[in-house]
């Protein structure tokens, strides 16, 4: 969680991860959402597009950008969302430890890759948000300092939710249910 932010309290409201989990699926469970291949609607307008792995790469082909052109090996991230209201590409990266482990350094590429990212999404101008969604492993204070590092290169972290208000998503009313994200490996 970012300091002075919340937890994952708010199922409704927020994406929870427990290691996997599939957004799209997610936001079409959500009231007034509505996703169509890689765009996601809310009550019929158009608020955002959602790119896993490859599929980003789609999408900056059908703008004319030659990735190539901006970085030189490609960038897979586990999720890409473009809001469309605050002009910004939130670029999510999960990471799921259970013990010690190769994930542990990755922690500290996030400045690289947020810098790459934003360097691809520069003929755009969108604004680019470097995200991990982490287990709850990485609460052990061994990551207290990679946390803080993440935190000070501009980058952010979350532990197990993100809050859809982070993206600038529109939070929808439901009433209180069964709310269940359906799961698969990013």
């Amino acid at each position: 969680m970012i300091k002075g932010g919340t937890g994952g309290s708010n199922t409704q409201t927020g994406l929870l991860y427990e290691a996997k989990t599939d957004l799209k699926v997610f936001l079409n469970s959500k009231e007034g959402y509505k996703v169509e291949g890689t765009r996601v609607f809310y009550h019929g307008d158009l608020v955002a597009r959602f790119f896993k792995k490859h599929e980003l790469y789609g999408f900056l082909k059908s703008n004319n950008i030659d990735w190539k052109q901006h970085i030189s090996k490609k960038l897979l991230p586990d999720g890409c969302i473009y809001v469309i209201v605050n002009n910004t590409v939130f670029i999510i990266e999960v990471k799921y430890q259970q013990v010690s482990g190769s994930v542990d350094e990755k922690l500290q590429t996030c400045d690289f890759k947020r810098k790459e990212y934003i360097k691809l999404f520069s003929k755009l101008n969108y604004k680019v948000e470097y995200c991990y969604v982490l287990s709850d492993w990485f609460h052990h204070e061994q990551y207290k300092d990679v946390l803080d590092y993440v935190i000070s290169v501009n980058c952010r972290y979350y532990f197990t939710y993100i809050p859809l208000h982070e993206f600038g998503l529109p939070v929808p009313q439901e009433t209180p249910k069964d709310d269940v994200i359906p799961s698969y490996e990013m």
